[in-house]
Formats: C-alpha cells, structure tokens, sequence
C-alpha cells in the first residue's frame, strides 16, 4: 500500500468511535463481496443486510479512510453538472432519472440518519453557492431555473442576503439549496458501518483484495490473510482504488483525474464570533474557477477549504492562503490559528458525471462523483445492493465501457501544481 504522509484531520479526532472491527482471517462465504469501506460500500452493506442478503466488506485501511473520512460533509442535491447539461450528455430519459434520483439522494442520507440515530453532527438547513462576481451570478441564476424548473426548492439570494447567511464579504450572491445541509462526513461512515453490522453484514478492516479467481459462478477473493467466496462483488473504492499493489479490478480507476482538496479548521472560535459566520450552519462553496469552500462544526470551529495537495511542498503555499482568505472573508474574526490540516483525493470523469461499470462477469462498480461522495455514494449503494439482487434496472446509469483517459496523470499534476501556483498569489490585495 502506498505510504501517506499523516496530517491532522479533525474529523478524526471528533468522530464518535468506529465499531469495533479486525482484519479478516480464514476463509468465509457470502452473497456478496463488497470491496471498500466508504460510503458507497457501507450503503450497500446495510441495504442488503436489511433485505436478507449476506454481505461482507473488506477494507484496506480503516472505515472510512479514504474519502468519506476527508470530505468537506456538504451533503448536496445532484451533481456539479448542471441540469440541463446533464440530460445533454446522458439523454432526456436517463439524465431524469439520474436527476431524481440524486436530488433525493439527501433525503435518503438524513433519513438513514435519523432511523440509525447516528451521531454525525447532521444539520439540514440547506447549502449555500456563493457567487464570485457577475460571471458567478449568472452561474448560479441559470442553476436556479434548471432545478426550479424541476420543483427543487432553491432561490437565489442577494448580494445583501447572501452575507447576511454566510458572514462572509465579497460575493455577488449565493444559491440556497434547501435539500442539502452539512454531517460531520466520518461520523456518518462509522454510523453506516454500525448500522449495517446491527443488521448482519461483516465488516474487516486492515483487509487488503489482493487477488480474485472465477470458480464455477463463484468468485474466491483473495484479502488480507483470508479468502471470501462470493457469487457477486461489488467495488466501491472510488479515487483510491488504485492504491493497493496487485489489486484486481482498477481498471476504472484509469478513467478517473485525481482532484486533490486540503481543509484547515481553526481553534473554536469566540461565541460572538461564531454566531456571525453561517449563523443557519449552512455549508457553502463558490463558483471560483479555484474553488473554495467554508463551513462550521458544532465544536465552533471554521472549516475552509481548496483545491491542492498538502505535501511538503506545497503545504506553506497552502496554509498561507487559507489564512489570508479566512481574514478577507470574515474580517471581524480575530486571531485564530488552524489546528487541523488534512486532504484528500476527488475521482473526476471526463465529463462530470459518475460511471457504472461490469468488471468481469457478476462484478459491478460505481466510481467518479466529481466531488458528491456523500448523497450519490449513498444512493448508488443502495442501487448495487438492489442491482446484484436481480432487479438489474436500479442503478440510474447505463452500463458503459470504461474509457482510460490517457491525459489523467497530466491533468491530475497540473491541477496540484496550478492550485499551488494560484494560491501563491491570490487574496494578497
């Protein structure tokens, strides 16, 4: 496995406590083999857990690692795509059902929230666009009569109004998404995983795949220091399914730009303080071509965010940035200091949207949310989990071929030394 350089992440440190879970050892058989333990993995256990279907997930690391335990924990409505583009690219029948699916996807995140009683930090007052000048404004009005066309509740705010929401200066205004709202992302990847072993699936951490055999209409996996034999597997590892050395079944992973994305959070912030920044505890981004985002915790502390890899290199650059663009957004904050840094990795597809694909025979993936792990990954959980259960048309995607993309190595460096380059300058003036 390749090693990473340990950050801080705070989402680590304020999460409630995983479930208790061990590498897996001897040999065992299931329905389903699941292969990841983020959100999409952990989906899938719990839906066919709760339909009486056998399930075990293995996962390399730990629940969470990748990057359901590093996501900003904007639980949006629908992809980055905007409406009408994406029912261009994928058609009027498919795009909708897409669409519908996804726009309900918070929903089905906040449900599985509240049923579970997961302690997440779960807050649904909506997410905030925040627009970056005219060109932002326009942005965010056309997304506006896309989804409002559909009867999505969203409105787009003043410039005014928009401040008065976020606490932050300089935007020309801002879409508010009443579907959406903020979780603390890790808390609701060990709440998935302790709801789906309540239910009957098995979950073994520190369980690397390390290879598959076809035997008959079974598949005999070999993890960690055991085997499973499965009729159907599922994979669910995203942007880091390319990590494990030897692993079978990346193939996808060869179609996926890697958008790297740091956080820093802040000390706890003075009361008076706090209560100015997203007052409501909306989460928010904006349309800058560098995107930026910021939201809070329940601990008071500012979580912003960009585009960028913290590595040695580029960490200072980084760090730097953030500080200066914390001041420029919300002068009155005061003195603070950051005690938590961390980053992760985003899967983008050529064109935006994510991909289904068929591995081998009875091997399935979903992979490249461009940046909408939380409700997609919980929606296309429960779809696999439908979809290896025979009802072959629950995942609101058509199979496709998967396409490498012969430019992602280039396209992922100049994202991380671009990011690094604008950083260096911007929010100095």
């Amino acid at each position: 496995m390749a090693a990473e350089r340990p950050l801080p992440n705070l989402w680590h440190t304020t999460a409630p406590a995983a479930p208790e879970t061990v590498p897996l050892a001897g040999d065992r058989t299931s329905d389903v083999a699941i292969i990841g333990g983020g959100f999409t993995g952990l989906s899938a256990a719990l839906h066919l857990a709760e339909m009486g279907v056998k399930a075990i997930v293995v996962e390399a690391r730990m629940i969470g690692f990748g990057g359901s335990g590093r996501n900003v924990g904007l639980v949006n409505a629908g992809m980055w795509v905007k409406p009408d583009d994406l029912i261009a690219t994928l058609g009027r029948e498919a795009g909708n059902r897409l669409l519908g699916e996804l726009g309900d996807g918070p929903s089905l995140v906040y449900d599985l929230v509240a049923r579970h009683e997961m302690q997440c930090e779960a807050v649904r007052n909506g997410t905030l666009h925040m627009a970056v000048g005219a060109e932002g404004l326009k942005d965010i009005q056309d997304r506006e009569a896309q989804w409002k066309k559909r009867g999505a509740p969203v409105e787009v705010l003043s410039a005014e109004k928009a401040q008065a929401l976020s606490g932050a200066e300089g935007f020309a205004g801002a879409l508010l998404d009443r579907r959406a709202g903020t979780i603390q992302p890790l808390g609701y990847a060990r709440g998935l995983a302790r709801a789906a072993l309540a239910a009957g699936a098995e979950i073994f951490t520190d369980t690397p795949l390390l290879g598959a055999e076809r035997k008959g209409d079974f598949w005999m996996l070999k993890a960690g220091r055991g085997t499973i034999t499965a009729r159907h597997v599922i994979i669910a590892t995203e942007a880091y399914g390319g990590t494990i050395a030897g692993a079978p079944w990346k193939a996808h992973t060869q179609e996926l730009t890697i958008l790297p994305y740091f956080q820093f959070a802040t000390n706890p912030l003075a009361d008076n303080v706090a209560s100015r920044i997203l007052p409501e505890r909306q989460g928010a981004w904006d349309t800058g071509l560098v995107m930026t985002s910021f939201r809070m915790d329940q601990q008071n502390r500012l979580v912003f965010g960009s585009i960028g890899r913290l590595d040695a290199m580029a960490e200072g650059t980084h760090r730097a940035f953030a500080a200066r663009s914390v001041r420029k957004l919300f002068p009155y904050i005061g003195d603070f200091r950051f005690e938590y840094w961390w980053d992760g990795r985003i899967g983008m597809t050529s064109n935006n949207l994510p991909a289904m694909h068929v591995l081998a025979p009875n091997v399935v993936s979903v992979s490249g949310y461009n940046g909408r792990g939380i409700a997609p990954g919980t929606v296309f959980g429960r779809a696999l989990a439908r979809h290896v259960t025979g009802d072959t048309s629950a995942i609101p995607l058509a199979e496709t071929p998967i396409a490498p993309d012969p430019w992602r190595k280039l396209k992922t460096a100049f994202y991380h030394a671009g990011a690094q380059a604008k950083h260096l300058i911007d929010r100095r003036f």
